[in-house]
């Protein structure tokens, strides 16, 4: 990113960024965290849900007659719904221990609540239009207490036992106030059936989130795994290397050892022979920890495309890398190996395309993910540095060091947001690289 547009960028983050700042706060978001923030002010939501549903009744005079307590604590009952809500998702997430005192409480309002809608409507004053609005009360905070309730409780069984709860206690509030029986059975059976919807939509809700939070643990192992295995084969090719020298310098060693004790001048030359086997292990130990042993890109590409694969990402890869000189080769392995590892460590990205072209006497490389979001930033900034010039001169990891060890074969990095939601990294080397460095240091 050059200049001009870093300062754009860092004057949306300062000052410009009212017109995106929510936006850019959802697409930050996790896959599973947007889901929870979607089931959570849907739960919200009901509170209003059930305000609204008993509320319509109160323009027509409630709010200004004798009953004016009605509307008001159902108000309080809708706030005390999304309260017990809250806390009770936090719960199924394990953030909190389960809120029992505030379950019971809620429990108890509810009942208060529906016995003062039920008197209301039987016994309190006013015409039939706030019997009905009461009426409506009564069965409205029952129902969507159900619904919260169910919020706070594991498995089928103990959803319809608090269902059924909720639909006895109508009853007995019913009876208890005198109401006939036909309308007994009617509040008992619109509390069920109405619970039960309510109910049912809470416990599908919480399992849903669930599977996702477990979706996405299963992705993340799974990328741990193949990073894993990459590892394990690094080690066992370093195991092959040092392995075969390493046995044959303890016998050529101690075949030395037998000929210098009987005095046998060939004993000079085995020791040469462990010399520079020695030294051969060295160079060939350098080799695989910094990756120019056998360096094949289209081994490099095979095997991102697995491991983004394995993880999740769909990978596309495009182009041809046979016939490619190997120090160009090595130097573009280097950079789909990084980009593989971030796209896996950072950002949230689903899908990834690596394509390489020759044109104008240049390899390019391109790897574009869509997980910018969450792209390193560090990452970036190195990368930008070592792209003029600045970066450390030691090779080190991340793209940075991507960017040096590029240089010394004539070629660049650049890295940046590309698009809406993309992160391109695109590497150029020349075809014909005149003095390729590959600095050895010696232990």
């Amino acid at each position: 990113m050059h200049g001009a547009e870093r300062g754009t960028a860092d004057s949306r983050g300062r000052g410009g960024g009212d017109s995106r700042g929510a936006g850019d706060w959802w697409r930050r978001k996790s896959s599973p965290a947007k889901v929870e923030t979607y089931t959570r002010w849907s739960f919200h939501f009901f509170g209003l849900a059930e305000f609204a549903a008993v509320g319509v009744p109160f323009g027509s005079g409630v709010w200004q007659g004798p009953v004016l307590w009605l509307p008001l604590i159902t108000a309080v009952h809708c706030t005390l719904s999304v309260v017990t809500a809250s806390r009770a998702l936090d719960w199924t997430r394990g953030r909190r221990p389960r809120p029992v005192r505030l379950m019971v409480a809620f429990a108890l309002v509810t009942a208060a609540v529906a016995a003062v809608a039920l008197w209301t409507a039987e016994h309190g004053p006013g015409g039939k239009e706030v019997d009905t609005a009461a009426g409506g009360v009564f069965g409205v905070v029952l129902i969507f207490a159900a619904c919260v309730t169910t919020l706070g409780v594991r498995g089928w069984r103990q959803a319809l036992a608090v269902v059924a709860g909720y639909a006895a206690a109508s009853g007995a509030l019913a009876l208890s106030l005198g109401a006939p029986a036909q309308a007994v059975l009617v509040s008992v059976a619109a509390v069920l059936i109405g619970g039960g919807f309510m109910a049912t939509t809470s416990v599908f809700s919480v399992w849903l989130l669930d599977t996702v939070y477990r979706l996405d643990e299963a992705r993340e192992t799974r990328a741990r795994l193949a990073v894993a295995e990459e590892r394990l084969r690094f080690g066992r090719d370093l195991h092959d290397v040092m392995g075969r020298n390493l046995a044959v310098i303890a016998l050529k060693s101690e075949l030395a050892v037998q000929l210098a004790r009987r005095g046998r001048p060939e004993a000079v030359e085995q020791m040469i022979e462990v010399q520079r086997i020695a030294r051969e292990s060295q160079r060939e130990v350098r080799d695989v920890v910094r990756g120019y042993r056998e360096a094949d890109l289209g081994v490099e590409l095979l095997g991102a495309q697995g491991v983004l694969t394995a993880a999740g990402i769909a990978c596309e890869v495009r182009g041809e890398v046979g016939g490619l000189p190997s120090e160009v080769q090595s130097a573009l392995g280097w950079v789909v190996r990084e980009t593989t590892t971030n796209v896996l460590r950072h950002g949230n990205a689903g899908r990834c395309a690596v394509r390489v072209r020759v044109t104008d006497g240049k390899v390019v490389l391109t790897v574009e993910n869509d997980g910018a979001e969450g792209a390193d930033g560090a990452d970036r900034e190195g990368a930008k540095a070592g792209a003029d010039g600045a970066g450390s001169a030691g090779g080190g990891s991340g793209l940075a060091g991507l960017a040096e060890r590029l240089r010394k074969v004539g070629g660049t990095l650049e890295a940046g947001i590309a698009g809406d939601g993309l992160f391109r990294v695109v590497a150029e080397v020349p075809l014909v690289v005149k003095d390729p460095v590959v600095s050895e240091v010696h232990a």
